[in-house]
């Protein structure tokens, strides 16, 4: 008697079907998780995009984080569209550098970084001696002093996630930091344009202050967008120097910590930092942007519009940024890190520009 086939159930259907068919169905389904929230930063870039035309002295980004941060305390955006605003403040920011880098050159690059070198390791250590005298007289635990301190000496959010990943710290220092930190971000966004006019600043002098003396990258870009090009460019190349000084930073923690767990007996304990951690990969792709216009594989016409589309890209992110603003968080952390964050913010603030005065640069 002849046996009957098995009928294949569904989940037999789905493990033999093809795996591109497979891939595309996963790719199409986290689009579709990004769009609700893609569509919010949408809107509001559109809004401040054309706000921004009617006061260009404030500018679009300047008007997209504010316009996001109003919303968001009025009233909180749904679980949906956070994988969409959290897209754009990291993704859609990253890939605004990288054309910002198709309207540079490698001479350009290579000296706006040599010219700042001093104001940068100046400001660097200023920020680090700072943050240990203050964070002693604040009483504040070690590892949210070393957190803010790093934070605001380097690249914000971006040097606190690579150093927690050596100190492993506390989640709720980790919280602090980050709240801190970005208060002081949209405060220099908010101030550094006024100040710059104020002070007469050219567009080298401000984009060298605003890429040495403001924390995270998101508001190095917005600051200086609404500055210039000429302080777009020359804040985004000083501000991605400045991101490097994270890896010897890291790698001393790391030593440190390793040393400590050696003399106390628990050597065994796995360390979790890497270089790629430390290392973004948009870096590299902005460096390989840079060096294509360079040999001229990026045709003088599209300078413009590259430009103008880095601009709305910036203008995105900022409004990604504002919409995920948690002021209960900021509240939450308390008048001590934000004590230290204000201290730090005022030392690389002044040190920049004294040193750029000593310089000869400002």
């Amino acid at each position: 008697m002849a046996t009957q086939e098995p009928t294949p159930t569904a989940s037999a259907a789905v493990d033999t079907a093809d795996p591109v068919e497979r891939g595309a169905s996963r790719g199409l389904s986290g689009l579709q998780a990004l769009l609700p929230g893609l569509a919010a930063v949408g809107l509001v870039t559109a809004a401040a995009t054309f706000l921004g035309g009617l006061a260009p002295i404030v500018g679009a980004p300047v008007i997209a984080i504010i316009t996001g941060i109003v919303i968001s305390v009025v009233r909180r955006p749904s679980p949906a569209m956070r994988p969409g605003i959290a897209f754009a403040s990291k993704k859609v920011l990253q890939a605004s550098v990288v054309v910002l880098g198709f309207g540079l050159s490698l001479g350009q690059v290579l000296a706006s970084g040599a010219r700042s070198l001093p104001v940068l390791i100046g400001t660097l250590a200023a920020a680090l001696g700072m943050a240990w005298l203050a964070g002693k007289l604040l009483r504040l635990p070690k590892d949210l002093t070393t957190l803010v301190g790093v934070g605001t000496a380097i690249c914000g959010a971006s040097a606190i996630a690579a150093t927690d990943a050596v100190i492993n710290a506390d989640e709720a220092d980790v919280s602090y930091s980050i709240a801190t930190i970005f208060t002081f971000n949209v405060v220099a966004v908010l101030l550094y344009p006024s100040i710059g006019h104020a002070l007469g600043f050219s567009q080298q002098t401000f984009g060298t202050w605003a890429g040495t003396a403001i924390n995270d990258l998101s508001s190095v870009v917005a600051a200086s967008t609404i500055y210039g090009h000429v302080a777009t460019t020359t804040g985004v190349v000083v501000k991605l120097t400045r991101t490097l000084a994270i890896l010897p930073i890291a790698l001393g923690l790391a030593f440190m910590r390793r040393s400590q767990r050696s003399g106390s007996g628990t050597g065994s304990e796995r360390q979790r930092f890497s270089l790629g951690s430390v290392v973004p990969m948009f870096i590299l792709v902005f460096v390989a942007a840079v060096c294509a216009n360079t040999i001229g594989l990026v045709p003088a016409g599209w300078h413009g519009g590259l430009s103008e589309s880095a601009t709305w890209m910036i203008t995105a992110a900022l409004a990604a940024i504002g919409l995920s603003t948690d002021v209960g968080h900021i509240r939450r952390a308390g008048l001590r890190p934000i004590a230290l964050g204000a201290i730090l913010w005022a030392t690389v603030g002044l040190a920049s520009l004294g040193l750029q005065a000593l310089t000869g640069t400002l």
